[in-house]
């Protein structure tokens, strides 16, 4: 096992030495609704704004979800690709350009994108070359991130985030099952007590078949410069930082006996992305955030991925047109709270620093890039390491 791994780290392992068995005890359903955090509020955005029909989204969520945990055999998550997302929705809200055409063809031309990088060895090259000391400091600028977005939700409810954050640290070493519960049976109650109109709304939920529907039909010229140039484009090397760089840190640090590599990474996201789009599905990637949720709230194998991708397939072929109604159960406060702790267990990992002045110089700056811009963060990197290591930088 890894030297470098933390003990506490190799004592989470451990116990799954082989990585044959998914389990779906207590932890691996609470670490399943770890990643609700980043997933709802993209998810409620891209159905009540942009306008994709949730049930092709729904299901390429699921699947890809329950393929991840038979494959990877850890929490491996599948989240969307944040900055298409943020794109999408703002450009739709302000020009009315980002249509669910341009989104399905932003997810094709990802999948494409990511087929050829994981394929021909160029994603796990660049990641090679890429120097530990750049690895680490995308780790922690993106837990740092999380636990800032985190701290803005909880801000929009004082009275029920604080006591929420702390009654779940506190929960957290009891196989996590209570805490998560009680994250989400109280976010569910504030929703209601807050707002009675969801109470109704949801009551008025009937289940009914619902298939996805083929997403190009009304493909236009402009929906492919949109979805090619202005989204699928700017996301690839934030995907290369965030989504396969973090992840495969933050996996075979703390599953050393179930090692992935970046080109398994790539070639999933461009996998799951390209099949995705062929029913209305929004770019996804693997996040390290999202895998840093489920870990911390108890899960240990592919069982938590699988469970929330069963649960989110049945939601897309029964009560997808009563998604936007059911995600309003989960308020900004309580996902917050998931989202917070998701960004310290992500950060935790990241401490590890290099003895060389320089290094840690190139790790700090890139954490402290990476809250605003994954991108610019790793180029930022790349280039400030490469003049530390020819010693040009004095400090």
């Amino acid at each position: 096992m890894n030297s470098s791994i933390p003990p506490g780290s190799q004592a989470a392992a451990a116990p799954f030495s082989g990585g044959a068995a998914l389990r779906f005890g207590r932890g691996e359903w609470a670490g399943a609704f770890g990643d609700l955090g980043t997933l709802v509020p993209f998810l409620l955005a891209y159905v009540t704004v942009v306008g994709i029909q949730p049930a092709g989204m729904l299901l390429a969520f699921g699947v890809a979800l329950v393929a991840a945990g038979l494959y990877f055999r850890t929490p491996f998550p599948v989240q969307p690709m944040k900055a298409i997302g943020a794109v999408a929705v703002t450009g739709a809200a302000q020009t009315a350009v980002v249509t669910p055409e341009a989104v399905a063809v932003a997810a094709l031309a990802t999948g494409l994108i990511w087929l050829a990088l994981g394929f021909t060895g160029a994603a796990e090259r660049v990641a090679k070359w890429v120097g530990r000391p750049i690895t680490l400091g995308i780790t922690l600028g993106l837990g740092l991130a999380f636990m800032l977005d985190g701290t803005r939700m909880m801000a929009t409810g004082l009275w029920l985030s604080v006591p929420l954050l702390l009654a779940t640290i506190l929960l957290l070493s009891n196989r996590a099952l209570l805490a998560m519960f009680l994250v989400l049976a109280t976010g569910v109650a504030w929703a209601v007590i807050s707002d009675p109109a969801v109470a109704s709304a949801v009551a008025r939920v009937e289940p009914g078949m619902h298939l996805p529907s083929w997403p190009f039909g009304n493909l236009t010229w402009e929906a492919v410069f949109v979805g090619v140039v202005l989204l699928a484009l700017p996301q690839v090397p934030l995907t290369m930082g965030n989504a396969v760089i973090a992840p495969v840190e933050f996996n075979n640090r703390e599953f050393a006996d179930r090692p992935i590599t970046e080109r398994k990474v790539a070639i999933s996201t461009g996998i799951m992305n390209t099949l995705g789009s062929l029913v209305g599905a929004v770019p996804m990637c693997h996040g390290a955030g999202g895998m840093a949720a489920q870990v911390s709230f108890g899960a240990r194998t592919g069982g938590a991925p699988v469970i929330l991708g069963v649960l989110l397939v049945a939601l897309a072929l029964f009560f997808s047109d009563s998604i936007a109604i059911l995600l309003r159960l989960f308020p900004a406060p309580a996902l917050g709270v998931m989202l917070f702790l998701a960004g310290v267990q992500l950060a935790l990992g990241s401490c590890d620093f290099s003895r060389d002045k320089g290094e840690r110089f190139v790790t700090l700056g890139t954490a402290a890039l990476t809250i605003w811009n994954v991108g610019v963060a790793f180029l930022f990197g790349i280039a400030v390491l490469w003049i530390v290591r020819r010693g040009w930088l004095r400090l």
